[in-house]
């Protein structure tokens, strides 16, 4: 699994999104860090929408994401201005326990922000347990 999820970031690294797609196909196993990549790579790209797309197909086939998955799709949320579906990511992150992260607290403040609901940005940035400059910042 290792060799080919370094072939799908150096691909998507090098804007050959197709190619890391390509990869990610043809993989006999994947790993959160596979399905990541793979969501991380279209979004690099300009594509949030086949980002959230394979975000829920990661879910069906039960592959649990990490902080980074949500980093990833949350900025897709953002981009796409996608408050609805931001949300139901948000939900989940605070059903997983990684609210509290510094990160994934400032990339919801920032999906929220950048879809204009800023009194929910507001409310989490102020839930925060821990700030940096890039929460400050993304608020």
């Amino acid at each position: 699994v290792f060799s080919w999820n370094i072939m799908i970031r150096a691909y998507a690294e090098n804007g050959r999104v197709e190619d890391a797609r390509c990869v990610f196909d043809k993989m006999p196993q994947r790993n959160v860090i596979s399905w990541t990549s793979i969501i991380a790579a279209y979004y690099q790209n300009g594509d949030g929408n086949e980002s959230l797309k394979l975000f829920r197909l990661m879910l069906l086939e039960g592959v649990n994401p990490d902080k980074v998955t949500y980093i990833s799709v949350l900025d897709a949320c953002a981009d796409l201005a996608a408050l609805s579906e931001g949300k139901k990511i948000h939900a989940r992150i605070a059903d997983s326990g990684l609210e509290s992260d510094v990160i994934v607290g400032t990339a919801i403040v920032n999906m929220y922000g950048r879809c204009g609901e800023l009194d929910d940005a507001k409310r989490v940035f102020e839930n925060m347990p821990q700030r940096n400059v890039i929460s400050w910042t993304a608020m």
